[in-house]
């Protein structure tokens, strides 16, 4: 049995919903032109992303799209409160016009899948921002997806550590789906003014070891392109000045 589409797309948005900047960040015209311009571009977010090259043989990227798209299901998420509320609330809005870039990985037949998320932001909004979703998942202890359809399914989370910063948040999420054996681990890091949202999904095995590895790849690449380091508050090298050039 493979893993229903729409509850996998809808676990792998979850990481990224979380960390897209929810409920502390004001929306981007509220935000000074100076602010933004410092930010690092979309196109630079985009080559820090991971690449199928950078996982090995048998991975495909896989178009990005929203899941769901808003006011479709503004209810696809229930349990743990606090990333709940980020997750529907996310699900009900249209995106910002910050600087993002994200990606979707499958294996054969979809599994593993992995997904990774940038985003940026003025340091102190990201600050606030990244303090509320660490809090959201470091309290989640159960959480349940419905994609609008008769299938959800309840996981239980607890943390666990993906990379070489202990205090980065990381969770796995285990459950079921029609005798099916589903597991996830989501991680979130900063590197100065950007936000990472990584998630590794399986069906039929829980490789923490790999998504450890995956998870290690991405912020490596992250910190190699845009010139700063996992945990840093201060601004990448790779930022732009207030006249459109690059560090």
């Amino acid at each position: 049995m493979s893993l229903p589409r729409p509850i996998h797309a809808l676990t792998a948005a979850a990481a990224a919903v979380a960390v897209a900047l929810g409920p502390a960040a004001l929306p981007a015209s509220a935000a000074p032109a100076q602010d933004i311009q410092q930010l690092p571009s979309a196109d630079q977010l985009k080559s820090a992303l991971l690449t199928a090259a950078d996982l090995g043989p048998g991975y495909t990227e896989i178009p990005v799209t929203q899941s769901p798209a808003p006011g479709e299901n503004p209810t696809p998420v229930s349990g743990c409160a606090a990333l709940s509320a980020l997750i529907n609330m996310r699900a009900t809005q249209t995106g910002r016009d910050l600087p993002h870039a994200a990606v979707e990985l499958d294996g054969p037949d979809g599994n593993p899948m992995v997904t990774q998320a940038l985003a940026a932001e003025a340091p102190e909004r990201l600050t606030a921002d990244y303090n509320t979703v660490a809090d959201a998942l470091r309290t989640c202890h159960s959480i349940t997806f419905n994609a609008g359809t008769e299938d959800s399914v309840t996981f239980t989370v607890s943390p666990v550590t993906l990379g070489d910063r202990k205090d980065a948040p990381a969770v796995h999420l285990d459950g079921s789906l029609a005798g099916v054996q589903l597991n996830a681990y989501v991680g979130i890091e900063r590197f100065g003014n950007v936000a990472m949202a990584f998630g590794f999904y399986e069906r039929q095995g829980s490789s923490e070891q790999t998504a450890s590895m995956q998870y290690r790849t991405a912020v490596a690449k992250v910190e190699r392109t845009l010139g700063t380091h996992a945990g840093s508050t201060t601004a990448p090298t790779a930022a732009t000045t207030p006249d459109g050039k690059r560090v």
